[in-house]
């Protein structure tokens, strides 16, 4: 979604509409005896927000509302950004509980190749000033690294730098997974394995003056930080319409 039509949409609005959607996928699990009633029930008001996966979201020109009435339900916000756009990042309020900067480059040259940004020069450029930016917002903050095989995942010492500049309080190490319509321009063999990605992150690990915390082999990533930090829900102050009822089906055309 472009800008320009994402300005149209209320931020209150797609947040209702998402609740509904998680509502709509809920309902068949209502009557299955295997599922806790209590749990069902927690379920139908989510208690997180990802903000990301569809397109760069500090285009949306009311992040900050969106990010409010997030915050006014008791949900957590954790926003994924390119961070081509420091100013937003800079003027951006309330933040989101968590930060995610997607750093998926070592330098300039493997970014342009890798990232291939659309609207020319200058991208890399605002780039650093968002990690130069990270160590001064208060809020839980995180460098990305998206690991492809064979395109970026040498040049170490080049991500601590970043890294360090940054000051993160974490640093998340993944592989980039073979799926979608990035199997169009990548191959299977782009994907590392969990044991690369652990090589990744054990090197790394002590050039930024941290350790690895914690690993999942079945999703191919590795969290770096000093320590753990719990993640809290911001105090709702607002509760969702009890006849906010589900998302309604889908209309099937009729058989011809």
């Amino acid at each position: 979604m472009d800008s320009l039509e994402a300005s149209k949409d209320d931020p209150f609005e797609m947040l209702e509409e998402a609740v509904r959607g998680q509502r709509r996928l809920l309902t068949g699990f209502k009557g299955d005896p295997r599922v806790k009633t209590q749990k069902w029930e927690e379920a139908q008001n989510p208690k997180h927000v990802a903000i990301s996966l569809n397109g760069e979201p500090t285009l949306y020109p009311r992040l900050g509302e969106y990010i409010q009435h997030c915050h006014d339900h008791g949900m957590t916000t954790m926003l994924v950004t390119n961070g081509t756009l420091p100013r937003v990042l800079e003027e951006l309020d309330p933040l989101p509980t968590q930060l995610y900067v997607s750093v998926d480059a070592p330098n300039e040259e493997v970014w342009n190749k890798l990232c291939k940004p659309k609207f020319g020069g200058g991208q890399w450029k605002r780039f650093e000033e968002t990690i130069d930016l990270l160590p001064s917002l208060d809020t839980r903050t995180v460098c990305r690294h998206t690991l492809v095989k064979g395109e970026n995942m040498t040049q170490i010492e080049e991500y601590a730098a970043l890294d360090n500049r940054a000051d993160p309080d974490f640093i998340e190490a993944k592989a980039y997974v073979f799926v979608g319509h990035s199997r169009q321009v990548m191959s299977l063999a782009n994907m590392p394995r969990h044991e690369d990605v652990m090589a990744f992150a054990r090197e790394l690990a002590p050039l930024v003056g941290r350790e690895i915390l914690e690993e999942v082999s079945a999703s191919r990533v590795a969290l770096i930080g000093k320590e753990m930090k719990d993640l809290v829900n911001p105090e709702p102050n607002k509760e969702f319409r009890l006849d906010l009822g589900v998302a309604p089906p889908i209309k099937k055309l009729p058989l011809v």
